[in-house]
C-alpha cells in the first residue's frame, strides 16, 4: 500500500525519544508520507535516506542572521545541511525560521529565504522550494474570513515574503490550531465546529459557508494576500493538532482522536477550503510524539504515540 499523503511534525525535544531510525520505520509502517523537521538533525537525515517520505526541513531561527546576510553564507548552511542528503532523501521544502512573523527575527526571513533560493536554483534543485512558517497571530483580523488582513505588526515584513512565494511559485506554511480559540473561549466557539463534526454550515460570509473553524482560518490567510495584491499562493496547514491531555475536559484521546482523525480525512480528500474549493490542501499534524522536556500542560500532550511506539490514540 502506497505511503498516505499527510504529514506529521517529527518533534525532539524529550529526552527518552527512540532513535531516528525507529521513528522513520514507525512513519513507514502508518504510511505516514511526509515528515517536518525543525531542524537539520544530521541523524534524522540519514535515517530518511532512500524511505521515500517527503521531508519539510526547518532551520534554527539562530541560523537566520547568518543565512540572511549574504548568499556565500547561504551556500555554506545549504553546503553543510542538506547538500549531504539531497540526493537520498525526497526534500520538498526548506522552511525560513518557525513563527518568525510577526517576531524579532522577521527582518531576516526574506533575505534568508532569497540567499536560499539563489543557492538551489544554482544546484539546479528544481522541485526544492523554499518558504517559511507564521502563526495566526499575524493576522490582526480573521473572523468572518472575509475580514482577513494581516496584523500591523506583521504587515511591513510578510508583504515582501508573500509576493517571493508569488514570484517562486511556492506556498506559505501557517500553524493553524482551532484548539485554541475553542480552548480559550467555549461559550462563542463551537467545539463540533471546531472538530470537523458539525452537521452543516456555522458561519456565513457572504456566499460562502464554513462547518469547520480550520477553513475559516485558511480562509481569512487568503483573504489576507489578496488585499496585499497576491492571489496565487497557496496555504499549506505546517502544524495542526489537538492534545490529549493537560487541560481537564478540553483536552481527552477521544477529542484529539476525533479533531486528528477528522483533519486527515480532510487533506486525503483533497478538498480545498470554501474560498479555494478546487486547490489541494497539504497539512501536516503536531506531533509525532508527547515530548516530556517541553513545558507542562498540553505541550507535553500532542503527540500521536507515545515514546514507545504505540498509539496515544489510533489515528491511523
Amino acid at each position: 500500500m502506497a505511503q498516505l499523503d499527510i504529514g506529521v511534525n517529527y518533534g525532539m525535544v524529550g529526552d527518552n525519544l527512540p532513535s531516528p531510525a525507529t521513528v522513520v520505520q514507525l512513519y513507514k509502517k502508518y504510511k505516514i508520507g511526509k515528515i517536518q523537521l525543525f531542524n537539520p538533525n544530521p541523524n534524522v537525515l540519514n535515517a530518511l535516506r532512500g524511505s521515500g517520505i517527503g521531508v519539510t526541513l526547518g532551520i534554527k531561527n539562530n541560523d537566520l542572521p547568518s543565512i540572511a546576510s549574504s548568499a556565500a553564507a547561504a551556500k555554506t548552511w545549504f553546503d553543510t545541511n542538506v547538500q549531504p542528503y539531497v540526493s537520498d532523501i525526497n526534500l520538498q521544502y526548506i522552511t525560513v525560521g518557525n513563527e518568525v512573523v510577526p517576531g524579532n527575527l522577521a527582518q531576516y526571513a526574506l533575505p534568508a529565504m532569497q540567499n536560499l533560493r539563489t543557492t538551489i536554483s544554482n544546484y539546479k534543485y528544481t522541485g526544492l522550494r523554499v518558504s517559511t512558517v507564521v502563526a495566526t497571530s499575524a493576522l490582526g483580523s480573521s473572523y468572518p474570513p472575509s475580514s482577513g488582513v494581516f496584523a500591523d505588526a506583521a504587515r511591513a515584513d510578510i508583504v515582501g515574503i508573500i509576493d517571493f512565494l508569488s514570484s517562486t511559485s511556492s506556498p506559505l506554511l501557517v500553524n493553524a490550531y482551532p484548539y485554541f480559540p475553542y480552548a480559550s473561549d467555549p461559550t462563542h466557539v463551537r467545539l463540533d465546529y471546531a472538530q470537523f463534526t458539525a452537521p452543516g454550515p456555522v458561519v456565513r460570509d457572504g456566499n460562502l459557508s464554513y462547518s469547520n473553524l480550520l477553513d475559516a482560518i485558511l480562509d481569512a490567510f487568503y483573504w489576507a494576500m489578496e488585499k496585499e495584491g497576491v492571489a496565487s499562493v497557496a496555504v499549506v496547514v505546517a502544524e495542526s493538532g489537538w492534545p490529549s491531555a493537560g487541560n481537564g475536559n478540553f483536552t481527552t484521546p477521544q477529542l484529539a482522536q476525533t479533531y486528528n482523525k477528522n483533519f486527515v480525512k480532510k487533506i486525503l480528500a483533497k478538498k480545498g477550503t470554501p474560498k479555494r474549493p478546487y486547490h489541494y490542501l497539504e497539512g501536516f499534524i503536531f506531533a509525532m510524539f508527547n515530548e516530556n522536556q517541553k513545558p507542562p500542560g498540553v505541550e507535553q500532550n500532542f503527540g500521536l504515540f507515545y515514546p514507545d511506539g504505540t498509539p496515544v490514540y489510533p489515528v491511523f
